[in-house]
């Protein structure tokens, strides 16, 4: 009786050691690729603190600007292997059982590099209320309020920001804040 109850304890003790925590990425950073000109990796971070979480290797599947990619991690670094030929928008999206995260990124192209400057959803809201309430408040800027609605407007169409990846920036932020 001893010994079944020895054994029984044993096989349960060993099937609770081999299920493995699922690895999710939460979090995740667009940097510079380090070894290779005009190309970006994808970090995955631990959380908002922005270090990189290396329990994280395998395929993973992200969303880039619309187009989906299988990201190869090693030790939480993926390389997207896509040129970027000038400055745009990237617009990094990544599905998982706890739901959907993506960042935006403004990809700064200079001589011989890559400057990425992340674009919070809360600036993509602020900049036109803040000039509908300007050109509002004060009759008298409101031709230069459309004026500079329309420049950001044209600043967001040339640089790859597209409406639908703006409405969605800003709702999946507003989805992640609750």
């Amino acid at each position: 009786m001893k010994i079944k109850f020895l054994l029984t304890a044993l096989l349960l003790l060993t099937i609770s050691f081999s299920y493995a925590d699922a690895i999710v990425i939460k979090h995740f950073i667009v940097k510079s690729n380090p070894f290779a000109k005009d190309e970006v990796a994808i970090l995955a971070a631990e959380d908002t603190t922005n270090e990189i979480n290396e329990k994280v290797s395998g395929n993973f599947v992200f969303t880039v600007n619309g187009f989906e990619d299988t990201l190869k991690f090693d030790k939480g670094t993926a390389f997207y292997h896509h040129k970027i030929m000038r400055s745009s928008f990237i617009y990094v999206k990544h599905h998982n059982d706890t739901g959907t995260y993506g960042t935006l990124y403004y990809l700064y192209k200079h001589a011989d590099d890559i400057t990425p400057v992340h674009i919070s959803w809360v600036w993509l809201l602020a900049i036109p209320a803040a000039l509908i309430i300007i050109g509002y408040l004060f009759k008298r800027f409101i031709i230069i309020a459309i004026i500079l609605f329309v420049i950001f407007l044209y600043f967001n169409h040339s640089n790859g920001l597209s409406m639908p990846t703006f409405f969605e920036s800003v709702l999946t932020g507003l989805k992640n804040l609750f």
